[in-house]
Parts: C-alpha cells; sequence; structure tokens
C-alpha cells in the first residue's frame, strides 16, 4: 500500500471513530442554564408581549378584569407557540431559537374590527373570528410561500432585517424617555429615566467586556435584575399589583363568548398574516445566519406554519396573531447563545406566568426605562445581522443600491412619522402604518422589477468594480486592463488570460467565452496544473475574499455542523495529498455535501490523469458560471432561442 493510500485509510478510519458532535443550535444545556437564559428571554421579551393586549383593551374599552385574562392568556399562547417553534414536530416548526409573540402589524387592524362592531366583548369575539381563519390560511398557505423563496435574495432579506432592527429602536427609546411603551402621549424626558436606561445598558456592556462565559452571556439578565433592584431601592418599581393578584390562573378556550365571523375582518387579518409570513422569513434567515445553519424552502414553510398553528390556537385561546419576535433575535446574536431549547425552556416560563399571575405581576414591575435600556442594545443587535447579510451583496451594482436606499428611505420615513398612516384610506393604514411592513415589502416588490422583470438594462460587461464597459471596449483594452476584468474567471491565472487577451478582437460574446474555454484545454500540463493550484482546498479558512470559497459558503459549505466542516476539509487534504493538486467541485453544481464527500472519497481511486482532466471541466464550469454573472448577454443564441420559444408556447396558448 502506498504512504498516500496510508494516509487516505488512516483519515477515514479517523473521520468514522471521531465522535459526532452536536450543532449548538440542537445543544441540549443543563437544567440551571436553560432556566437562566430562558428568564433573560422572557424578560427581553415581556414588555413587547403585554403591550398588544394591554393597547387593545384600551381602545375597545375593557374592564382591568379582562384586560388581566388577556395579558395571562397571551403570555400562556405565546409559551405554548413558542414551543411549538423552537421544538418543532413533523413539518411544523423550524426548530431554531426563535420566540413567538404577537405582532404589532395586527394592532390597528384588530382595533378596527373590533370597533366596526361598537367595541367591547362584542369586538374582542369579531377579532377572535378573524384571527382563527387567518392562522388556517397561514398554515395551508405556508408552503406555496415558501417556493417563492427565489425572491429573497441577501440584498432583500438584508434590507428587511436592517429595516427591522433599526424601526424597532425607536421603540425602546420611548421606553427610556417615556417610560409607558411606544403609544403613550410624551411627557417630559427625565433624567433619572435616561439614568437607569444608560445604567442598564452600561452594566450590560461591562459585564460583556470584563467577563467570559456565563456570565457574559446572561449580561441582559444581569442588568435587568439590578436596574429594577436600584429602581426600587429608589421608589420607582413599584409592585403593589403581586399582593392583589390570584396565585393561580388558568385560560379556558373561548372565554369571552364564542367569536363572531365577518368577510371583512377576514380579509384584513389575512393580509396582516401576508406580510407577517415577511417578517417571519427575515427573521428566520435573521436567526440562521447567526447560528450558522442554512436556510432552506422547507425551513421557512415549518416556520410559516408554526405562526398559523400558534395563530388558530390564539383564536381559541383568547390571545391574537403570532409571529416570530425580533426582540428575542438581538438577544441570540448579543449573547451567542445559539440553543434552541433555551427558547422551549423561555415558552415553559411564560407557560407558568400565564398560569401564575402573581409570577407575572412581578416580572410586570420592571421599570420601563430599564427595559430600555436592555432593548436598544437587543434591537441594535438586528440591525448589525442586517448589515452582515448585506455584505453579501454587491453594491457596484446599482440596483442594489436602489433596493437597499428605496426601502430603508421608506421604511425609516414612516417609523419617524407614524401619522403618515392617517393619510390613506383604512385598508392601505395597514402597510402605510408600520415601517417594518412598508420597508418589507418595497424591498420584495423592488427586487421583483428589478431582477425578475424584463431583460437586463446593461448591455455591457461588468469588469472593473464601479465600471461598465461594452464589448468594443473589451476589444480596445490594454493587457493590464484586460486582465484586472477578467482575472476572476480563472482565480487571476496569468497564462488562461494571456492567451485568451490574444485572441482579440472579439466578434460577440460567444467569441470571447470561447477565447477562455480554449485556453483553459489547450494548456501544458505544468501550466495546467499552476490553474488548478491556485484553486483553496474545501473546507480551508483561506483568504476571507476567496471567490472559489466564497461560492460554496453561498452553496451551503459555510454553514455546515463542525464534523461535517472537518469531514469536507479531511477530504481535501486527502485528496491534495494523494494527487497533488485541490478537489476541485462547481458550487453551483453541489446540492448536498454528503454526495461531495461520497463522490471525492471514491475519485480516489482514479489516476492521476482522469482527475487532472476532471479538475479542468470542473474549472471550466466555474469560469462559465462566472462568465454569465461578469457579461451581459452572455448567451445571445440561447437567449433568442428562449425568448422565441416563450412566444410560440404563449401564441399556442
Amino acid at each position: 500500500m502506498s504512504p498516500s493510500s496510508s494516509a487516505v485509510g488512516g483519515a477515514s478510519s479517523n473521520a468514522s471513530s471521531r465522535a459526532s458532535k452536536v450543532h449548538p443550535v440542537d445543544e441540549v444545556l443543563p437544567v440551571p442554564k436553560l432556566a437562566a437564559y430562558g428568564l433573560q428571554h422572557v424578560l427581553a421579551f415581556y414588555a413587547g408581549a403585554v403591550l398588544v393586549p394591554i393597547i387593545l383593551a384600551g381602545a375597545l374599552g375593557l374592564s382591568k378584569e379582562q384586560l388581566i385574562h388577556l395579558i395571562n392568556a397571551d403570555l400562556f399562547t405565546c409559551g405554548i407557540a413558542s414551543i411549538i417553534q423552537a421544538w418543532g414536530f413533523g413539518k411544523v416548526g423550524v426548530r431554531l431559537p426563535l420566540l413567538q409573540g404577537v405582532t404589532f402589524t395586527a394592532v390597528s387592524p384588530m382595533i378596527a374590527i373590533g370597533m366596526g362592531v361598537g367595541g367591547g366583548t362584542d369586538g374582542l369575539l369579531a377579532i377572535y373570528g378573524s384571527v382563527l381563519f387567518a392562522g388556517l390560511f397561514t398554515f395551508f398557505a405556508a408552503p406555496y410561500f415558501a417556493k417563492l423563496v427565489r425572491f429573497f435574495p441577501p440584498i432583500v432579506t438584508g434590507s428587511v432585517i436592517l429595516i427591522i432592527g433599526i424601526a424597532l429602536l425607536p421603540v425602546a427609546a420611548n421606553d427610556i424617555v417615556v417610560g409607558k411603551g411606544p403609544f403613550a402621549i410624551q411627557d417630559p424626558v427625565q433624567l433619572k429615566h435616561l439614568a437607569y436606561a444608560f445604567g442598564t445598558l452600561a452594566l450590560i456592556v461591562a459585564i460583556q467586556r470584563i467577563f467570559r462565559g456565563f456570565m457574559a452571556t446572561i449580561a441582559v439578565l444581569i442588568g435587568l435584575v439590578i436596574g429594577t433592584l436600584v429602581a426600587w431601592m429608589l421608589g420607582d418599581a413599584h409592585f403593589n399589583d403581586v399582593a392583589s393578584a390570584s396565585m393561580f390562573g388558568y385560560t379556558s378556550p373561548f372565554h369571552f363568548g364564542m367569536p363572531t365571523f365577518s368577510f371583512t375582518a377576514i380579509l384584513s387579518m389575512i393580509i396582516v398574516m401576508m406580510i407577517t409570513m415577511v417578517e417571519t422569513t427575515g427573521d428566520v434567515y435573521a436567526t440562521g445566519e447567526i447560528v450558522q445553519k442554512r436556510i432552506r424552502p422547507d425551513d421557512i414553510a415549518r416556520a410559516i406554519r408554526a405562526d398559523g398553528l400558534a395563530t388558530f390556537l390564539g383564536g381559541v385561546l383568547n390571545s391574537f396573531p403570532y409571529t416570530c419576535f425580533a426582540e428575542n433575535v438581538g438577544l441570540v446574536r448579543l449573547t451567542q447563545i445559539k440553543s434552541r431549547w433555551v427558547v422551549v425552556a423561555a415558552g415553559v416560563i411564560m407557560i407558568i406566568l400565564g398560569s401564575l399571575p402573581k409570577a407575572a405581576a412581578i416580572v410586570a414591575g420592571i421599570p420601563h426605562p430599564v427595559l430600555g435600556g436592555a432593548a436598544l442594545a437587543m434591537f441594535a443587535a438586528v440591525a448589525v445581522v442586517g448589515v452582515q447579510t448585506l455584505s453579501k451583496c454587491d453594491f457596484n451594482d446599482h440596483r442594489n443600491i436602489v433596493i437597499l436606499g428605496t426601502s430603508l428611505g421608506l421604511g425609516m420615513l414612516v417609523t419617524a412619522q407614524p401619522f403618515v398612516a392617517g393619510a390613506f384610506p383604512k385598508w392601505a393604514e395597514i402597510v402605510f402604518g408600520s415601517g417594518i411592513t412598508l420597508g418589507a415589502l418595497s424591498a420584495i416588490i423592488l427586487n421583483v422589477i428589478f431582477n425578475h422583470t424584463g431583460g437586463s438594462p446593461h448591455t455591457a460587461v461588468a469588469g472593473v468594480p464601479g465600471n461598465l464597459v461594452g464589448l468594443d471596449q473589451v476589444n480596445a483594452m490594454s493587457r493590464a486592463e484586460f486582465t484586472r476584468t477578467f482575472g476572476g474567471l480563472v482565480e487571476n491565472t496569468p497564462w488562461v488570460l494571456d492567451a485568451a487577451y490574444a485572441r482579440k478582437p472579439f466578434a460577440d460574446t460567444i467569441a470571447l467565452r470561447s477565447a477562455f474555454q480554449d485556453a483553459l484545454l489547450t494548456g501544458t500540463k505544468e501550466e495546467q496544473l499552476q490553474l488548478m493550484n491556485s484553486f483553496a482546498d474545501l473546507g480551508s479558512e483561506g483568504d476571507a475574499h476567496n471567490a472559489y470559497l466564497l461560492d460554496h459558503a453561498d452553496a451551503g459549505m459555510g454553514v455546515l455542523e463542525e464534523k461535517q466542516h472537518e469531514e469536507v476539509l479531511e477530504l481535501a487534504i486527502a485528496y491534495r495529498k494523494h494527487f497533488g493538486f485541490p478537489l476541485i467541485v462547481c458550487a453551483k453544481e453541489v446540492e448536498r455535501y454528503e454526495r461531495v464527500l461520497a463522490n471525492g472519497w471514491h475519485r480516489m481511486a482514479n489516476s492521476t490523469g482522469v482527475e487532472r482532466s476532471a479538475g479542468l471541466i470542473e474549472i471550466a464550469k466555474i469560469a462559465n458560471y462566472r462568465f454569465n454573472e461578469l457579461v451581459a448577454n452572455a448567451n445571445p443564441i440561447g437567449t433568442a432561442r428562449a425568448q422565441a420559444f416563450g412566444k410560440a408556447h404563449a401564441h399556442g396558448h
């Protein structure tokens, strides 16, 4: 047996004997940590969770007893919904650390539905009827919505996540300066409110800077507890309601009576849930980015099914429409605690709080400025995830600038001036009443207009970043300009670029493509080996801007579990050692990493000559895909034939 074969055999046996490692998302932490991290999520989420029932009860003229029941029902159902989303069963639940809460998008429509029948209990029953139908609609629409994932590239998801983070900041700011939530009438700013908020924020930052490990991950929890204790000692945190609250309580199905149904109300709530699907999609992508899990259409479908089921349960258990809470996405980003079982623990805590009014009253005693200080850090962390997602976009392409700039501008307009919605008809207030909703819809629609309708607006070659040059300019390029423009096709290998440049002038883009293809196949053995060795090993860290590694990261190699990543790297090292050049695989044709592994180990039995030819074919595929992305009208014959077929097909119908 050859040394290289021995090395491969030893590597294979090491791979099979290595203990399987659990992805951080699926890691079950010790019970004390689950309880602490779960409570941290609940405290961070609590103000937003109870705000919707408070607003709704005030608008519909409900009694204090009815409000208390709504809050308990909301917490109880939030707990169930969060467990469904994070734990998951069958095709329901995305199995990520995503907490569920009542969507703010539904507030205005629900008030309109309730007041349309005179408010009070009748208003609640009309709301619950629409919520039940909207939940069923969302559940069954999930797989169809998930098929639209191709309309959510990084420019859309990044824009939505950034807008969510920025649009939530005024909620935290209003808690800080007013202490009564984002819908309260403005009071004069008090220095002590700012002191509580800034003190809480400073404490959270200090803990994360000074401590490591467990202490750093519960910085938000510690900040909230200490901030509340200081406010209590100074007489600004009150727990008077604890004594009067019942020890036990529960929410019974249809507590207020059987729901009533109205077509207009149901349609309005379905529109709300369609908007919520977009927000949930953004939150799922944001969380996937944080926990390093590849998000597929099936994941989106499972998350939206969970939203639908939770919303239906909300209609039964006297609560409201549910969605993933971006606040807690920010907490995951801030603490880097990625286990979904933490959210399951938070769900259990919320169910307990919903069944123990006294416990809920204690949590409700946390001063709003303290909550606002913690929320400021968490909401900003959501925006940072959006920036990370947008870093994958090419902003030399003006289309991306237009999509992001317009969507961000519209989202911030409505966030800064929420009364803009009053200028529109009631039905349009669902969209124009939320900066998140308007910004998200803008990003989706503009992406469709710029990238999915009509032909490309460019008839040029996108070469040097920031410039667009036509084919006649390519023919006039110097050797250095040509190298800068097209070097990315072949990992900047000089002899390929020189051979292609020598074929000037090019009659069309087909001739330009052929120049690169012919150069690859006609190089000497030494030149071809030089080209192949310019590619990085799969799984290696390499240069952060290495195009080949970035291609594979986008194809899913960048979000592999630790054990899977080690297996890919192990194969790459063994392959290079055996053949003297790297294993080259076209990322655009990778369906699953398991196939890369199986095929790679199988190819180890081939001769060096066969593998060198196979590597060149893969390089040719990579260059072709890059050429298609770099050159407008890259395949004029194919485009013309496709258009002709489309017209003939249309006339045939």
